[in-house]
């Protein structure tokens, strides 16, 4: 089994996601989908539901685990284990990819981390030329007044 590895710094790829995470670590289950299916579709279960243990594989850092926990909230259920669900194809097998495929997504965009933002300052020219402009619009205004007799 390959090391835990340190959380990362910035965004992640589904590519590497899918190096670290193998589907045989996937727990599916299977049950009737409604939508497209036609006479198959009260009698196969082709809606699938993905099931990923959190908590329990070494694949993800505390750090990145915690991380997926506060992201994706309403995915992972008490006891750590995340779900994400697929009934958009008639089959099995389609809806079973594109379980895997959004799982691939949704963990590589909550593990994502914005650089932080540098503050920087205004140049002197900028806030020479924006006093400027307050004076103008202050001197405009000035003309704009009632003479008084």
């Amino acid at each position: 089994m390959p090391p835990r590895p340190s959380g990362e710094l910035f965004p992640i790829s589904v590519e590497r996601l899918r190096e670290r995470i193998p589907v045989e670590r996937f727990r599916f289950t299977f049950s009737c989908a409604g939508g497209p299916g036609g006479q198959n579709v009260n009698k196969v279960n082709t809606r699938v539901t993905l099931w990923f243990d959190l908590a329990g594989d070494p694949a993800l850092s505390a750090e990145e685990e915690e991380r997926v926990r506060s992201k994706l909230a309403s995915r992972v259920t008490a006891d750590g284990r995340m779900h994400v669900v697929a009934m958009r194809h008639r089959t099995q097998g389609a809806n079973r990819a594109a379980a895997i495929e959004r799982f691939y997504e949704l963990l590589a965009g909550a593990l994502h981390r914005e650089r932080p933002r540098k503050a920087t300052k205004v140049s002197k020219g900028a806030k020479a030329r924006r006093l400027e402009e307050k004076r103008r619009i202050g001197e405009r205004k000035k003309m704009r007044e009632r003479l008084s007799d």
